[in-house]
């Protein structure tokens, strides 16, 4: 917020609106709650006038509490060094556009939501304004390989097939699936949902991503400009996330953090919730795997998201064999290096280092597991065929 007026002319309709908004959201302490009691009284302009002179109605006063007139004092402080114009004059150097809720602009999935955000900020083009399916691709920031391979690999394929990918721009799995989303091309663009300013990027590493997604999407924001990271606004930015998907897939979690807050907020809100299994042993997949025995669908595919979107669902296998082609004999001795692999993908020299075999060897091994359709490889990476019935 701009700590001095540039204008004390009248400011009109729409834009009169806008700046009256983007005031009274960055004001300290200023919560969607206190907000929303503020606007459904008095209105934008009335509100400002308002918190300008101090004189806050009791219904408002009765929101904030027992800190009410020390909040109504902070407010008057900052009205007076700075003006709706500025505010918004501000906003528009730094392309950032101002939505109330239920007005154009505004994602309908946040209209009547619980606890909806009275008003957004947004860079970009309103993409969650559109119709069209839209998945919150979430997940822990300690990822490893394998969730960051299989986040890439469900934002591409979700975008190609249509489906807007949401996620947090925080780094590990956000940041791996937005960057499958932005690999698709001409897919489905790309939305993100941060907890600072639209001024402030963080994590810092992600500057070019977050260009990237602003330049082919949207980035979305309950807070004015100058707003830095604070522990308690990622909790509520994965309440906006949760509420803007039609499908929450968590790809890897530990036990607590992040992605937990936004599985919460999703059930809470009666969004279907998927979760990628993952290896036993990983703690970055503790959560996701605590998710599934507690009744979680498991997501192994793209495929299996969209049927979760009522969009495609694979057809039954049928249940008579395949006559038509003898049987690939496998060697006994082959099924080590199958069990070698397990279930976690990974490279030729990767599986070479556990079975001590030579690169020959090994090749020979591996085509003949491939021929027997146990294993597959995709973008250099060995991985297990599931259904085999080998150990």
């Amino acid at each position: 917020m701009s700590d001095s007026p540039v204008s004390d002319g009248p400011i009109e309709g729409d834009v009169a609106e806008r700046a009256f908004l983007a005031a009274l959201a960055g004001l300290p302490a200023m919560g969607p709650a206190r907000l929303r009691a503020l606007l459904d009284l008095l209105g934008p302009a009335g509100s400002w006038k308002a918190v300008s002179s101090g004189r806050l109605p009791r219904e408002v006063q009765a929101v904030i509490g027992p800190r009410a007139a020390s909040v109504a004092t902070s407010w008057v402080e900052v009205a007076r060094t700075c003006t709706p114009e500025a505010v918004l004059a501000e906003l528009h150097s730094a392309g950032v556009t101002v939505a109330r809720r239920g007005e154009h602009g505004y994602p309908p999935a946040l209209v009547d939501d619980p606890d909806p955000p009275e008003v957004l900020f947004s860079v970009g083009r309103p993409v969650v304004s559109e119709n069209g399916p839209t998945v919150a691709i979430v997940g822990t920031r300690r990822c490893t390989r394998y969730g960051t391979e299989v986040a890439v690999e469900f934002g591409r394929g979700l975008s190609e097939a249509g489906v807007v990918v949401v996620s947090g721009l925080a780094s590990g799995i956000d940041t791996a699936g937005h960057a499958g989303v932005l690999a698709a091309g001409g897919g489905s663009p790309p939305v993100a949902v941060v907890a600072t300013g639209l001024d402030i990027v963080y994590p810092v590493q992600n500057r070019t991503l977050w260009r990237r997604i602003a330049d082919a999407g949207q980035i979305i924001s309950e807070f004015p400009l100058g707003v830095g990271p604070a522990r308690w606004r990622f909790p509520a930015r994965n309440r906006i996330i949760a509420a803007l998907a039609d499908v929450l897939v968590v790809v890897e979690s530990h036990l607590e953090g992040g992605s937990m807050h936004t599985v919460t907020a999703a059930l809470e809100r009666d969004r279907p919730v998927l979760v990628v299994p993952g290896p036993i042993r990983s703690p970055a997949s503790e959560g996701a795997n605590r998710l599934l025995s507690d009744g979680a669908a498991p997501a192994c595919s793209v495929d299996d998201i969209l049927c979760a979107l009522n969009l495609v669902c694979p057809e039954p296998v049928s249940p008579v064999a395949d006559h038509g082609a003898p049987p690939v004999v496998v060697d006994p001795a082959d099924l080590g290096v199958l069990e070698a692999l397990g279930w976690e993908p990974t490279t030729l020299d990767g599986l070479a280092t556990r079975t001590r075999l030579s690169p020959v060897q090994l090749g020979s091994v591996v085509g003949r597991l491939q021929r027997a359709g146990l294993i597959s490889e995709e973008r250099g990476f060995l991985q297990r065929c599931s259904g085999s019935g080998a150990p």
